[in-house]
């Protein structure tokens, strides 16, 4: 089995953190659609709407930061930490993105980003202490239940915000595939409780995102 020294891992877990808190957001593949005017489309109900939604996939992306973060900080070989380190720099993509996004709309993030990252990255951390497979698991089931979080923001964005939509297209693609990749791996099906809480866990952050 192979671990990182302690010290080493904790820097490179707090480098992470400062990247993606502090960090502009820089993405490694072009924003999804075409640099649009689809603000000046959009009436202001209908842009503070995909502003709202938007938010809450940013914040939703800093929470998949830090989840993966603290999963890759607790895992038990290196094979697992790679793959974890992999998906979460596709997840950095997807924070871009969405930061991109909001600038465009002229909104700002979740002003509770830090506390999505921390609580994130303390569970994330707590799956990877419980083995790979469950670590894994808690990879498939949260990419299940961010497949039909983002099925439901395709339902509510505005018809005329092909940009928003060719967002969370993209991103609905890229967490398919991990959760996959996380099944295929070894991934365990969780206890239904556990996903239970997850759900419940995962409204409470975006409920509040929404507004904050």
């Amino acid at each position: 089995m192979e671990t990182c020294r302690p010290l080493d891992a904790c820097i490179a877990a707090a480098d992470r953190a400062l990247r993606a808190l502090g960090a502009p957001a820089r993405a490694s593949r072009p924003v999804p659609g075409e640099p649009d005017t689809a603000k000046m489309k959009l009436s202001t109900d209908e842009r503070r709407r995909s502003a709202g939604l938007m938010r809450v996939n940013h914040a939703g992306e800093i929470a998949a930061q830090a989840l993966y973060h603290g999963q890759a900080f607790a895992a038990q070989n290196t094979p697992t930490r790679d793959m974890l380190l992999r998906a979460a720099r596709e997840e950095a993509d997807h924070l871009a993105w969405c930061a991109t996004r909001l600038t465009e709309l002229e909104s700002r993030p979740s002003l509770l980003d830090p506390l999505w990252y921390a609580g994130s990255f303390a569970i994330g951390a707590l799956a990877g202490l419980m083995g790979d497979r469950i670590s894994l698991g808690f990879v498939v089931e949260t990419e299940r239940q961010v497949e039909g979080h983002l099925d439901g923001h395709l339902g509510s964005l505005p018809p005329d915000d092909a940009r928003s939509r060719a967002i969370v297209d993209a991103m609905r693609t890229d967490e398919i595939a991990h959760g996959a990749n996380a099944k295929a791996a070894g991934g365990i099906d969780l206890p239904s409780p556990v996903r239970a809480l997850m759900r419940a866990t995962a409204r409470i952050m975006t409920g509040t995102a929404y507004w904050l």
